[in-house]
């Protein structure tokens, strides 16, 4: 007999929840209280010191006098003194010494980053994070049976280039992290199991996650929707069905994260068949889980104000950061973090859109480097998620993976925007598909729209089919770029250095 511990669940998650839209409530009150705990417990450390953290405490109006005296980063700006915390040097930018680093991508400056996983970030913010949208989600669906059966949570491992001389400190994935540092307790709501979960092979790693969880009851899923794809694919040929109401009839959500889930939604939608499987967004990286989707009828995510981060905003276009106490609803930010893994003031190189401002509910609008304004189009990530998702709708076609760049103007062509798509589904006729691209772009970005005018700025889009499984092959040889967790491809760029690479892989293929 199958035991249902959602009631007895529900009202744990149910406390979380309250305290997380009583600070939403509040964000004035909730997001100075984050910042006066930070700067007191991190007073001690050398960042603490140079930046004279006990006199801050003393002050009246802590955030600005915060704001005033400490200037904003980016990770090269961190990078040596991360590497002396990789080393175990203690107190540098956070209390004590740090164990666990999470590997992330680097795709904004090259390299790969190295962040830090204190044990204060790992209870106080990515633990506590994760827990809200199952808390959103049980506040929504009074009917849920969401741990009668497992969770599938796909995540990565600690294979890592780095070789730290401690042997107790863990580069990797930020989920392999996760998963290694859980209670216990939780495995018995989880697969795959800690060894298959953490398993640094993928070649070896997709066969047995499909084994793990293709006879498995699985209630909910947790992932990036493209790599979920993949392993879905594999579950369905193991059990010779067609959709997932065949394997997991109980399958009621997915909490998805990591990239837009737009190009993705109505492919799951087909694969999830005759059942009523909700999709809740979450907002979680490397530095931190931010926010997650508290409406499952609304748009937006709820930004998470009680957990170990104070926020703060740069209009785009402009210089001061303010706070999010001051955000206006409909704007776009670039979003500034200091944390209690010793980011402080850190730009993330994320920027959102503002959906509301009471409580704060936010979209990820896109990177501050993953954009094409080669021809003064600025064409932004979140308008190449929605075309592409409305187009693909549009033609019947299903995405797997994209990226698109400039082409540059020559003596017999007029700049354009090319596309490399790995299709699930592929379109009837490519160059249709290239027109009503170009259309949604058009609607969604006047900079664009006017450079498409007439055609005498910018040639129309460009579509190159790549052939299956390129991204994913990208992924597991590009240096730091590699195959699951935290590594993604860059949907934009405003050059032409990753487009030759994967278009020579491409013909090569």
């Amino acid at each position: 007999m199958t035991i249902d511990f959602t009631p007895l669940s529900r009202p744990i998650f149910r406390v979380r929840s309250g305290k997380v839209r009583k600070a939403a409530a509040d964000p004035t009150a909730a997001q100075k209280a984050v910042l006066q705990s930070l700067i007191k417990r991190a007073a001690a450390t050398e960042f603490g010191r140079k930046n004279n953290f006990a006199a801050m405490l003393r002050a009246g109006e802590i955030s600005s006098v915060y704001s005033e005296a400490v200037p904003t980063v980016q990770y090269e700006d961190i990078r040596e003194d991360v590497m002396r915390m990789v080393e175990g040097e203690p107190d540098v930018l956070w209390r004590g010494v740090c164990r666990d680093f999470a590997q992330s991508s680097g795709t904004s400056g090259g390299r790969s980053k190295y962040i830090p996983v204190t044990p204060d970030s790992l209870h106080g913010n990515h633990y506590k994070g994760a827990a809200c949208p199952v808390a959103f989600y049980l506040d929504n669906v009074k009917e849920s049976r969401i741990f009668s059966g497992k969770g599938f949570i796909l995540g990565g491992s600690f294979a890592s280039q780095l070789r730290p001389k401690d042997a107790g400190v863990r580069i990797g994935d930020l989920s392999a992290t996760l998963i290694n540092r859980i209670n216990p307790l939780a495995n018995i709501f989880r697969i795959p199991d800690k060894q298959t979960a953490l398993m640094p092979d993928w070649e070896t790693k997709l066969p047995a996650l499909i084994k793990a969880s293709a006879y498995s009851d699985v209630t909910n899923i947790s992932g990036v929707p493209s790599w979920f794809l993949t392993v879905i694919k594999g579950v369905l040929e193991e059990r010779g069905a067609s959709s997932l109401e065949e394997v997991w009839p109980n399958l009621e959500v997915f909490f998805h994260g990591g990239i837009s889930f737009e190009p993705y939604r109505e492919e799951y939608r087909r694969l999830c068949g005759g059942l009523n499987t909700r999709f809740v967004e979450t907002y979680n990286a490397s530095e931190g889980f931010f926010a997650a989707q508290d409406d499952l009828s609304g748009s937006g995510m709820m930004l998470i104000l009680d957990a170990d981060i104070y926020y703060e905003f740069i209009p785009l276009g402009g210089q001061t950061a303010l706070p999010v106490w001051e955000l206006e609803q409909g704007k776009v930010y670039e979003m500034i973090i200091s944390a209690s893994n010793g980011l402080w003031r850190y730009r993330l190189g994320d920027t959102v859109a503002v959906e509301s401002v009471n409580p704060v509910r936010i979209r990820v609008a896109g990177r501050t480097r993953s954009f094409i304004n080669a021809f003064g189009e600025e064409l932004m990530e979140d308008n190449a998620e929605k075309a592409m998702a409305e187009a693909a709708r549009a033609m019947g076609a299903s995405i797997l993976n994209y990226t698109a760049a400039p082409v540059f103007a020559s003596d017999n062509h007029r700049g354009r925007h090319q596309w490399l798509v790995e299709w699930e589904t592929e379109p009837s006729d490519l160059d249709e598909f290239a027109l009503c691209l170009d259309r949604e772009l058009r609607k969604l970005n006047s900079d664009y729209d006017a450079k498409r005018s007439h055609t005498i700025f910018l040639d129309p889009p460009e579509i190159v089919t790549a052939v299956p499984g390129l991204f994913n092959r990208w992924l597991s040889s590009a240096g730091t770029h590699k195959l699951g967790g935290q590594r993604k491809v860059p949907r934009l760029s405003n050059n032409r250095e990753m487009m030759e690479l994967l278009l020579e892989m491409n013909r090569k293929s």
